[in-house]
């Protein structure tokens, strides 16, 4: 068995899937090395490890290089206590590993070190992700070990099991359970407190003009999800998707309430089937001459859309508790989860940001009364947003068999739902966090700030005229269109009334009270 061993992780490696190793002396790590051993057919992590001849520990693009001291043994035991060591654990990795190998393998591994939080931890999730027992007595002595190491990944709330000895703290079920990893850029985040900064900026606010600014702000951010899509609707359908957008955070989460909101979203239903799809999927285009497909993206196969969003949705209430997990954090778990299933025919990109909203209102990170217009920063950071997308999507075509229909859409062939509902979510999370303090901290105060200094101006006009509010509404816009000055059109029609001090009295009041506006 250990000669074995020693040829399955022996093997010289000089480029691994497409990525130049850091450096030729040297030897894969981890999840590296059990991809290569047992040729798994699975997305790779970010970032994999390698063991150096050198005296030092630093990253490169793609790798974490360690030193000779790190070195794990050449073995599936070895490969394996690294990975959960230093790496964490990859629910994809592991469940595809433990279809190849046999189960003998692990039972041999617990028996020799029933005491190893490596062993017993690897035992709990071959079981968890398989559903088959291994051949090993329960625990019945011995501390208990998390199954998440939360110095290295966001965890969830731990239930015992008693059998392994383990707290199973991993944030999902089987059905749904992407993992993030805490990093140096997530962890600065968690520090910022944003939600108290969110509370006190809003407690800061008059009544009144928190009020205006919940209005424009929804309005704004029900224009910029439509505009995502490339979509410019009518006025009445950005209103009535904002009034939706209003609604996150009250009604629980479930299927019959995201079935709800595709109504909303969709609203000529002649040419779209509402509800789960019951075809293929994909984003992308279509080649002109042949109209055979050019997917960007494939979503999950519709057989497997029930497991999926009843995965996802077991595993928001599971953690949508105050406290239990950060709310950006699960926020874009399951905002971003529910975009990559892609479980409906049309309108699961509006969804997609509306769950951002229904998750930090829920577990009260933004005040319910207004909605911070995320939607308005991702539009404006589109380039990122694409960037993130693909950065699951590109690395996950490979692994998807499909051939095209008649009809111009794709047939998947293989099992893929792992793709689904195992991935890393650490990207999401933090493209997100930095949308969500870019909302508090600028958006957020831009707007109030405006509305301020509008009040202001409304209150100089006011005191200088007799002037219908209406009106003096009109004569702010037309100096906001015509940066600061009324045109030649609105001295001679709407306000022809004014003499020529006056407008330049106006106009000289707006460039004092707008001044930091330019």
């Amino acid at each position: 068995m250990e000669i074995d061993n020693y040829k399955r992780f022996s093997h010289p490696v000089s480029i691994f899937h497409g990525r130049a190793l850091p450096t030729m002396d040297g030897s894969l790590a981890g999840y590296a090395a059990l991809v290569h051993a047992y040729d798994l057919k699975t997305p790779l992590p970010e970032h994999l490890c390698f063991i150096s001849r050198q005296h030092k520990r630093y990253k490169v693009e793609g790798w974490e290089v360690y030193t000779l001291r790190h070195k794990p043994k050449p073995s599936l035991v070895g490969h394996l206590t690294f990975a959960l060591k230093y790496e964490g654990i990859d629910l994809a990795i592991l469940n595809t590993l433990f279809q190849k190998i046999q189960p003998t393998e692990l039972e041999g591994w617990v028996k020799s070190e029933p005491n190893s939080r490596y062993s017993r931890r690897v035992w709990f999730l071959y079981e968890w992700l398989t559903g088959k027992k291994l051949n090993i007595p329960d625990i019945e002595r011995g501390n208990f070990f998390a199954v998440v190491d939360i110095k290295l990944q966001f965890g969830g709330a731990s239930e015992l099991s008693k059998r392994h000895r383990v707290n199973n703290n991993l944030p999902g079920t089987q059905d749904f359970c992407p993992l993030v990893r805490r990093t140096e850029k997530l962890q600065h985040f968690l520090d910022l407190n944003l939600s108290e900064t969110a509370y006190t900026k809003t407690g800061n606010i008059h009544p009144d003009v928190l009020s205006r600014a919940a209005a424009f702000l929804l309005l704004k951010d029900s224009r910029a999800s439509f505009a995502i899509e490339g979509e410019t609707p009518p006025h009445s359908r950005t209103e009535r998707w904002g009034r939706a957008i209003a609604q996150a955070g009250f009604v629980p989460l479930s299927l019959e309430e995201l079935l709800r909101l595709q109504e909303i979203v969709i609203e000529d239903k002649r040419f779209v089937k509402l509800g789960l799809r019951e075809e293929g999927g994909f984003i992308g285009v279509h080649e002109r001459s042949t109209q055979r497909p050019l997917p960007d993206h494939i979503s999950a196969r519709w057989q497997d859309l029930s497991i999926l969003m009843k995965g996802m949705i077991d595993s928001y209430q599971k953690l949508n508790k105050k406290g239990l997990i950060d709310a950006p954090i699960l926020a874009a778990v399951i905002a971003f989860g529910f975009v990559f299933i892609h479980p409906f025919v049309d309108g699961n990109g509006r969804i997609h940001r509306y769950l951002i909203h229904h998750v930090l209102a829920d577990l009260d990170f933004t005040p319910k009364e207004i909605v911070f217009p995320v939607s308005t920063v991702i539009l404006k950071r589109i380039d990122d947003y694409r960037r993130v997308l693909e950065s699951y999507s590109r690395p996950r075509l490979e692994f998807i068999d499909w051939r095209p229909t008649e009809n111009g859409n794709v047939e998947i062939l293989n099992e893929t739902i792992d793709l689904y509902r195992y991935f890393d979510a650490t990207k999401m999370a933090e493209f997100l966090y930095e949308c969500i303090q870019e909302t508090i901290e600028k958006i957020l105060p831009e707007e109030i700030n405006y509305l301020e200094m509008y009040d202001q101006m409304k209150k100089n006009i006011n005191e200088l005229f007799d002037m219908p509010d209406h009106l003096a509404d009109l004569l702010i816009h037309f100096l906001e269109q015509n940066q600061g000055k009324l045109s030649k059109r609105a001295r001679e029609k709407e306000f022809k009334a004014l003499s020529k001090k006056e407008c330049q009295q106006l106009e000289e009041l707006y460039a004092k009270v707008f001044k930091d506006t330019d």
